[in-house]
């Protein structure tokens, strides 16, 4: 496994779109700063997952993070599809 790919596996423990935003900001600090974020959260029977929208603030750091950790372009955005953390079940102990 590539150290981006290790890097991008640390968002996986993120259980909510508040604390994958801000683990989000923490890896991409070393590029840039994040000028722009929004999270879609998503289910599907026991799978649950984000997509990432963001924006570093300069096309040359965007650069430097496609390349670092493998991050790909949608329109003017960077994409994450982020695996979520599972949440327990409903009276689950």
């Amino acid at each position: 496994m590539r150290a981006g790919e290790l890097r991008m596996k640390t968002l996986t423990g993120c259980g909510d779109a508040a604390s994958l935003r801000s683990a989000i900001n923490e890896l991409c600090a070393e590029y840039g700063k994040v000028a722009y974020i929004d999270v879609l959260t998503m289910a599907e029977a026991e799978r649950r997952w984000a997509l990432c929208l963001l924006r570093l603030e300069s096309a040359a750091q965007e650069q430097a993070l496609m390349r670092a950790l493998n991050v790909q372009r949608f329109g003017e955005d960077l994409v994450m599809i982020v695996d979520l953390a599972r949440q327990p079940a409903a009276g689950a102990p």
